[in-house]
């Protein structure tokens, strides 16, 4: 398996999934999304996870698509459940597909172009492998100034940015030896590889970063 840990969080009696980080985090990153992605075209989510994100950024970005995937069925279920819930509320989500089933790892991915990548808590949790095939997929089919936005927690320089990370770090160690906090000159490096330049690194709360990186 290649893509990353699944770690579930409660589930609502219709297939939802809750994840109280996504509810911290979803403004912050909502902020960055707003001055980073294209004007128009579709946003490809990568690693969905519950689907918070994807509803609560579709709702508010409506002039862009948004395909969310994951490689998770109980995911998948909750993605467009949490869809369903929001429309039955009166939130339209015109622009907002239905999930998909995507390992990052299955290449060549099944979406063939979009004008921005979206990544946000997957690196960390996954093998160093999935981070290659994110840089591999996200070069293949974003279009030249086309933008890979990714959101977790990095290492500078070899070093963590935080006690809290450091424990994190040795927690995620614990449970699968192949994940990890990522260096960031690292994963900047093997985006290189695909094409894609680190363009911009934005210190976020609870000691994570966006990064967002431009196809060349």
């Amino acid at each position: 398996m290649t893509s990353p840990a699944t770690i579930q969080p409660p589930t609502f009696r219709d297939g939802r999934l809750s994840s109280p980080s996504c509810e911290r985090n979803r403004g912050p990153i909502l902020d960055v999304l707003q001055r980073i992605l294209p004007q128009k075209g579709l946003v490809l989510e990568i690693a969905a996870g519950s689907g918070q994100h994807a509803t609560y950024f579709s709702a508010a970005l409506p002039h862009l698509g948004w395909q969310p995937t994951d490689q998770s069925t109980s995911n998948l279920v909750s993605i467009d459940s949490w869809a369903a819930a929001m429309r039955a509320e009166g939130c339209g989500l015109e622009q907002l597909r239905p999930a998909r089933a995507l390992d990052v790892c299955d290449l060549p991915w099944l979406v063939f172009r979009a004008e921005a990548v979206v990544c946000i808590n997957m690196i960390h949790i996954s093998p160093w492998e999935s981070t290659c095939c994110l840089m591999e997929g996200a070069g293949h089919v974003l279009p030249k100034g086309g933008v890979l936005y990714t959101y977790g927690p990095y290492l500078i320089d070899g070093q963590q940015t935080a006690e809290s990370n450091a424990r994190f770090d040795l927690w995620l160690k614990d449970r699968d030896p192949r994940h990890g906090i990522r260096d960031m000159a690292e994963v900047g490096a093997e985006a290189a590889r695909h094409g894609l330049t680190l363009r911009e690194v934005i210190a976020m709360p609870s000691n994570n970063f966006s990064l967002v990186f431009e196809k060349g």
